[in-house]
């Protein structure tokens, strides 16, 4: 039956709740700007009351449990969101810096160079002979190539920061990975009496698995999903297993985490090769697995698949640098295609990436159907003889194995072959004076070298020769007689020769006295449109000019539209972190309200106890 001393633990049932509910808006208060933390709330209720007649009496407040105002719907938003941002907002800043590499604007920039470039072989045609316009126009063809080169590397530089920066993130993705692991063993400990909640240790968690998603895009699965509707309509927590996935990859399980891999060693270009590795050793290929996150966003750019020569199949950068590498490539190959036509005794080729007897059209090289002529002048400048060459399907460029074609180990449709064969290219029928008698042909091995020179007798005698090429570009593609070394945006210069030797730069097509006529085709190369090709089977024509432009165009544009989304992004990440901090976030205002409330129901139940203290005293004072 109820007694007295009853009455006395009501009271303190009371101060007890009270109590308990300054610490909690005490704590509230406490961590008001800690990061992650959310605000918590005591839950109570009536205690089982004393069955005595005429019915149940009520026996004070017990408390039930120290919940958190948590949703999860809200949380796995703004968790996305969050990702979303720091997707956007790594895009944004890594191509405002590449944007800033290619200042075409306010006469600054590649462009003006070229254009600087273009209007000195103006002149040069204007002065064939001119030696200070020569060494002028060497300068800024260095000037060209240097600025060229000079913003390769610096796109590759940050290609290079974004991989730093991977291998950070990867780390601090796997130290994170770690802690919750960790956490998910403190959290099952801590509930095993299934009445406790880890309140703090699941904010703990919480706030690591936003920081993981905003780096890698991570992927949250949870056990069932929990309301508590008479304490706050927002409450909506997951209980049970918690399990992290990255790309359809568990690197948490539980209190289990199987940390990412990365590897620098596995590949020439010495890039960060991201992998999974299974339990029973196996690894994945991860990098393109990852979308999401300031991770996904550094993959995106730097690239995800590594190519057997260390650059990448993918990646913005990777496609910047190869679009300028095309641009460049063009461009070298295009005027040295037309600087071959100027007369010379002698051409050597670069160092070729194909064999003698692979056929030109198979090749990945600029090579087109169509022929080209070998000229020959005497000492005056006048033509003597002119012959044909033909590249088709089954052109070679020099002799072949006698395994893989004729049994005399000559090729008929060669480059070779056909400078070698007996015709009369001056119409004399005189059969020692054709370009067979005047230039020989040979290609050394190993350094894949092709050479073209004029024979003794003649080069004594003053005679020279040139290519006139009518769409093979094959002079382009070997450059046998070039103004641009290099085959890249990243070794493109002026020939060393002509580095050398400005005043060796020629003018002239025939070699005569006032002839300007391939300064004057420079000059209309800017106009004229030719094949910048960007892989194999796939070319893009257009002029110099527009192929630049072209190039620019992609990453203006590129960043044009991250910067549009990203403030799209940041609106709804600050839009649905408001609704998160309204239900989650501790209010100075309520905490306050809260501590008088409690401060106010604290005093009653000592106003109880202190009249149940009174009634006991009347009580002992009736005995006496």
């Amino acid at each position: 039956m109820a007694s007295i001393f009853n009455s006395l633990h009501i009271g303190y049932s009371g101060l007890k709740a009270a109590q308990v509910g300054i610490d909690t808006t005490g704590h509230n208060i406490a961590n008001a700007e800690t990061e992650g933390y959310t605000r918590q709330r005591v839950v109570t209720a009536a205690a089982t009351p004393i069955n005595i007649t005429p019915g149940a009496r009520g026996n004070g407040v017990s408390i039930t449990e120290i919940v958190r105002v948590f949703d999860s719907f809200v949380n796995n938003r703004y968790s996305a969101a969050a990702q979303n941002k720091e997707y956007s907002d790594t895009l944004k800043k890594n191509l405002l810096e590449l944007s800033t590499y290619f200042p075409d604007i306010d006469n600054v920039g590649i462009k003006e160079d070229l254009k600087n470039y273009f209007d000195l072989w103006q002149s040069l045609a204007s002065n064939p002979s001119n030696t200070a316009v020569k060494v002028a126009l060497a300068q800024q063809a260095q000037t060209l190539t240097q600025h060229i080169s000079k913003t390769q590397a610096r796109i590759e530089a940050l290609q290079r920061s974004t991989d730093d920066q991977l291998l950070v993130n990867v780390e601090e993705v796997n130290r994170i990975g770690a802690q919750i692991a960790e956490l998910n063993r403190s959290i099952d400990v801590a509930e095993s009496d299934g009445v406790s909640n880890a309140n703090d240790l699941r904010d703990q968690r919480e706030m690591l698995s936003m920081s993981l998603n905003k780096l890698i895009g991570a992927t949250v699965f949870s056990g069932n999903l929990q309301t508590n509707m008479p304490v706050d309509s927002n409450i909506a927590t997951k209980t049970g297993s918690y399990t992290i996935q990255v790309g359809g990859f568990n690197i948490v399980d539980g209190s289990f985490f199987h940390p990412i891999g990365i590897d620098a060693k596995s590949n020439a270009g010495q890039f960060n090769d991201i992998y999974y590795e299974r339990q029973d050793g196996v690894q994945f290929p991860f990098a393109d697995k990852i979308t999401g996150g300031k991770i996904g966003a550094l993959i995106e750019l730097r690239g995800s698949l590594i190519s057997s020569d260390g650059t990448f199949k993918d990646g913005f950068l990777q496609e910047t640098m190869n679009t300028f590498n095309v641009f460049s490539k063009g461009l070298i190959e295009a005027t040295n295609n037309l600087y071959a036509q100027t007369a010379t005794d002698s051409m050597q080729s670069n160092a070729l990436s194909f064999g003698d007897t692979q056929t030109l059209l198979s090749t990945d090289e600029n090579f087109k159907a169509g022929t080209f002529d070998l000229v020959a002048y005497d000492i005056n400048g006048n033509e003597v003889a002119r012959r044909s060459i033909t590249i088709n399907t089954s052109t070679v460029i020099a002799n072949a194995s006698a395994t893989n074609l004729m049994s005399d180990g000559v090729t008929p449709n060669s480059i070779t072959q056909q400078l070698q064969a007996q015709k009369d290219d001056t119409g004399d029928n005189n059969a020692l004076n054709d370009i067979d008698d005047m230039i020989t042909a040979t290609f050394a091995k190993p350094s894949n070298i092709f050479t073209l020179s004029m024979k003794g007798n003649y080069a004594s005698a003053g005679f020279t020769f040139s290519i006139e090429d009518h769409g093979t570009n094959f002079a382009g593609v070997t450059g046998v007689n070039r103004f641009f070394d290099g085959n890249s945006a990243k070794n493109i210069e002026l020939s060393a020769p002509l580095q050398k030797n400005a005043s060796a730069i020629r003018a002239f097509k025939a070699p005569s006295v006032g002839e300007n006529q391939t300064a004057l085709d420079m000059v209309q190369l800017q106009f004229s449109s030719f094949d910048f090709k960007e892989g194999y089977n796939k070319s893009i024509s257009t002029t110099i000019y527009g192929y630049f432009d072209l190039a620019v165009t992609r990453v203006g544009t590129r960043t044009n539209s991250v910067i549009a989304s990203n403030d799209t992004i940041t609106a709804q990440f600050n839009a649905i972190k408001q609704e998160h901090d309204s239900i989650s976030k501790v209010s100075i205002d309520e905490e306050m309200a809260n501590l008088i409330r409690y401060q106010t129901s604290y005093g009653a139940a000592a106003k109880v106890i202190t009249t149940i203290d009174q009634m006991m005293v009347t009580l002992l004072g009736i005995k006496q």
